[in-house]
């Protein structure tokens, strides 16, 4: 397919996603996607009442980090929760496990021991102090989780002729002609007006070393542009030591692979080093808080009835296993139900709550587990960790964290599709999407991505019985007409989650969100 030539606007606006970072990070924090977090240590609730009771719907972080604080501070605790297991989406796929989606469809999980898909988060930021505290204070061990990696892919069917190249060559190229196109804009005076001559040699010498430009500020296949997007003969000793500089992109084919993209994601808050993940997969930590309020919890109890008067809060539920229908009843509530479920709970919450709840959608997320035989990536390619990105519905692969240099098997993510592309793969049945997976992901490792495949497992988010979606996916006008209202506490009943929170989509907001939910609603206890 021929690339079609890219504009000026087009070309400021890439140099626009890598050069105006603040302004996007403030725009991202405006929307919910980027925000610090704001964890300033356990809560206060002393001075609880003796006998206060308080009902806690959902056994998920958000729930369980409630009932631990509550429980703590001396109210009587009870947890109920739809599934056979505690940690909500904090969960990891193993060998042997089974699981069944909307419609039916059910996988029986094959990896080998050691080896695990994590449907839903799958990795720690640095900076998610809240999670960070919980997961040493509960002894749930991590290990780095490796973001960034500049040996891995990046494919465009638009660019390259449709082959993938390295991160690290189209990145290199893409602030190397950046770094160009500005020191020309230096030398035409297109500056002058915001710079002093000091500022302008300083800038062009600070181009010159950023985007490995040559003494005529020109971007060449030369030593300099190959120590960063690598060498054709690397230097070595001896006879042959000499280095082979690689050959640079026609910058038409860098623009069109949209490498900007990933360059703007790893510089996302969110994303940015240092990341970590429990060793022996995400479900650790849910399974780290439900051994600190295991006695609290009922399994296998479906809310459906949600009712609240004058004197406290009515939870009516069914066993899953028994069928027996059951009343609850407490002081106070912690609703943390996803909205898309809460929204099909009888209750007699107000109309203004009512709407907030169904106001805000959910992501529709797959991902897809493929075990390989052997770590053919690590052995072949040399890529250890990292993702490699396409502009297909899977979106990305993305390598194994641990286990490196190990022989034997490995688990990749062969998909983490949003948008389009993950409507397409959750229209499909697990084995549908494991095969678009190996097709898709053999761009990446041609002849070998199916031949070294032995089984896999897939999450279509949108089909998972007691989320019916991934995470909140707030708008500026949603969160601004709706936001106040969902998190308000209403008489007894608070609201806690990830969708509660500015920092959506992610453990720690549904941390945040708790502590918060439950400060107030010790407040009010307090007021009874």
């Amino acid at each position: 397919m021929d690339t079609p030539g890219t504009t000026r606007r087009q070309l400021l606006t890439a140099i626009g996603m890598m050069g105006g970072t603040a302004a996007l990070y403030q725009a991202m924090t405006t929307m919910g996607h980027a925000s610090e977090t704001q964890y300033k240590g356990s809560p206060d609730l002393t001075g609880a009442r003796a006998g206060a009771s308080v009902l806690v719907l959902g056994a998920g972080l958000a729930g369980m980090v409630a009932a631990y604080e509550l429980n703590k501070a001396g109210y009587k605790v009870r947890i109920l929760e739809y599934q056979n297991r505690a940690g909500g989406r904090n969960w990891s796929l193993y060998g042997g496990d089974t699981y069944t989606e909307l419609g039916g469809a059910t996988q029986h999980v094959q990896f080998d021991q050691g080896h695990y898909l994590n449907p839903g988060p799958w990795r720690i930021p640095y900076h998610h102090r809240t999670l960070l505290h919980y997961c040493k204070a509960f002894g749930v061990a991590l290990e780095p989780f490796i973001q960034f990696n500049h040996n891995a892919y990046v494919h465009n069917a638009n660019a390259f002729g449709g082959k993938p190249v390295h991160y690290r060559e189209a990145a290199a190229d893409f602030e190397g002609n950046v770094a160009e196109l500005l020191g020309k804009a230096i030398d035409q005076k297109a500056l002058d007006a915001e710079l002093t001559a000091d500022d302008k040699d300083k800038l062009k010498e600070a181009l010159r070393g950023w985007g490995m430009l040559d003494k005529d500020m020109k971007y060449k296949s030369n030593l300099l542009s190959s120590e960063h997007r690598g060498y054709d003969r690397p230097p070595g000793g001896g006879v042959n030591g000499e280095p082979i500089p690689s050959a640079v992109f026609d910058f038409k084919d860098v623009v069109a692979s949209q490498v900007w993209k990933n360059m703007a994601f790893f510089m996302n808050h969110e994303m940015q080093t240092t990341m970590f993940q429990p060793v022996g997969g995400m479900g650790m930590i849910g399974k780290a808080f439900w051994k600190n309020v295991a006695p609290m919890i009922t399994l296998n109890a479906k809310v459906t009835k949600i009712m609240q008067d004058k004197t406290g809060v009515t939870v009516t539920y069914n066993d899953t296993g028994s069928g027996a229908m059951t009343e609850a009843k407490a002081d106070f509530c912690v609703c943390a139900i996803p909205l898309g479920v809460l929204n099909q709970i009888e209750n007699n919450l107000s109309g203004a709550k009512k709407s907030a709840i169904a106001a805000v959608p959910y992501g529709n997320q797959v991902k897809i587990g493929l075990q390989m035989a052997r770590r053919f990536w690590e052995t072949d390619d040399f890529i250890y960790g990292g993702h490699s990105f396409t502009s297909q519905d899977i979106a990305l692969v993305s390598y194994p964290n641990y286990h490196l240099f190990e022989d034997g098997p490995g688990v990749l993510l062969g998909a983490f599709a949003n948008g389009p592309g993950a409507f397409r793969l959750a229209g499909m049945t697990p084995e549908q999407r494991i095969q678009a997976a190996l097709d898709q992901g053999s761009v990446f490792h041609p002849g070998t991505y199916r031949k070294e495949f032995q089984n896999g497992a897939s999450v279509a988010w949108s089909r998972v019985p007691w989320t019916m979606g991934c995470c909140a996916r707030w708008n500026e006008e949603v969160r601004k007409t709706h936001y106040q209202t969902l998190v308000a506490l209403e008489d007894r009943i608070v609201l806690a989650g990830e969708h509660a929170s500015y920092v959506g989509c992610w453990m720690e907001g549904a941390l945040l969100s708790s502590l918060d939910a439950i400060t107030r609603l010790h407040k009010r206890a307090l007021e009874a």
